[in-house]
C-alpha cells in the first residue's frame, strides 16, 4: 500500500486528466502540465515523468504503468490497458474516472480490503473487462493478503459457475455463526454476509446498490448517454424543408402535370 498522499495526488491527476481530455488537449502536454501541478513530496511527478516517455515513445501509457508495478497495481493497468485497444468499446474518459474513484476511495481512513475489492469487481463486470483477467489483476494488489488472493483466483474460475452472492455469503462473518466450523477464515463482515444472503439468485446490480447504500462503498462510474439536442432542430428543419418540397411536388400534379425545368439551375453566363 502506498502512502495517503500518493492515494489523493492520484486522484487529482486521473480526475484533471479526464477533465482536461474533453476540452481537446494534447495528451503530452497534459501530462507535462499536470506534473508540474503534482505534489513533489510524493514519487507520481517522476512516474509521470517516465509515463510523458513511453507515450512518446508507443502512444500510450498501460505499457509504462505495467513496469512502474510497485506503484500502479495490476488493475489499474489493466483499466487503461482496455482502454487503450483499439478494437474495444471501453472509453478511455470512464477508465480515468473508475481509477480516479478507486484512488480516492483508498485515500479515504474508511477503505477497507472488503470495498476495493466489490468496487474493483463491480467495475470488471459492468465494462466486460474479463473475469479471468481482471480477476488475476485483482488478486495481485498489494491490499490483498493470501487469504485473499486465495479466494479471488478460486472466484475467476467459479464464477458463472456458482451465485457471486453464495460467494460472498460462506466465506462471511454471518456464516461463520451459522454454519462454519472453528478453523474458517472470514474474509467479509456479518453485515456484508447478510446482504449477500438477502440477494441470492437475484441480480448483481442488487447487491452492489445495497453494499453501497448501507456500507458506504464506492460507486463504479458508468457511461453517461451522448447529449445529441444540439443537433435535433437542424435535423427537424431539414425534415421540415424536404416535406414542403414534396407537397410543391404533389400539387405541381394535380394541377396537369409536374414542370421539371422549374427545378433546374440556372446559367449564371
Amino acid at each position: 500500500m502506498l502512502p495517503h498522499e500518493e492515494y489523493i495526488e492520484q486522484a487529482y491527476f486521473f480526475r484533471s486528466l479526464r477533465e482536461r481530455m474533453d476540452k481537446d488537449h494534447a495528451s503530452q502536454e497534459l501530462i507535462r502540465v499536470l506534473r508540474q501541478e503534482i505534489l513533489s513530496t510524493t514519487n507520481l511527478p517522476m512516474a509521470l515523468d517516465y509515463l510523458y516517455g513511453e507515450l512518446k515513445l508507443t502512444g500510450g501509457f498501460a505499457t509504462a504503468m505495467a513496469k512502474l508495478s510497485h506503484y500502479f497495481t495490476p488493475f489499474q493497468t489493466l483499466v487503461v490497458a482496455e482502454a487503450e485497444r483499439l478494437d474495444g468499446k471501453f472509453d478511455f474518459r470512464i477508465g480515468l474516472e473508475v481509477l480516479q474513484k478507486e484512488a480516492e476511495y483508498r485515500g479515504e481512513e474508511k477503505c477497507s480490503r472488503q470495498g476495493v475489492f466489490l468496487y474493483q469487481f463491480e467495475a470488471i463486470c459492468r465494462n466486460r473487462l474479463g473475469y479471468e483477467e481482471g480477476l488475476a489483476a485483482v488478486a495481485q494488489d498489494p491490499i490483498f493478503d493470501t487469504d485473499w488472493h486465495d479466494w479471488i483466483l478460486s472466484v475467476s474460475r467459479d464464477v458463472g459457475y456458482i451465485d457471486f452472492c453464495e460467494m460472498i455469503y460462506r466465506k462471511s462473518e454471518f456464516f461463520k455463526q451459522k454454519e462454519a466450523e472453528e478453523n474458517f477464515v472470514a474474509l467479509f463482515g456479518e453485515k456484508e454476509g447478510k446482504i449477500a444472503h438477502a440477494n441470492r439468485g437475484g441480480d448483481l446490480v442488487f447487491l452492489f446498490t445495497a453494499l453501497q447504500r448501507h456500507l458506504g462503498y464506492p460507486k463504479v462510474p458508468r457511461p453517461t448517454p451522448e447529449d445529441n439536442s444540439q443537433f435535433l432542430l437542424p435535423m427537424l428543419i431539414q425534415r421540415v424543408e424536404r416535406m414542403d418540397m414534396r407537397l410543391n411536388l404533389i400539387e405541381e400534379e394535380l394541377r396537369g402535370g409536374i414542370n421539371i425545368t422549374s427545378h433546374y439551375k440556372k446559367d449564371e453566363d
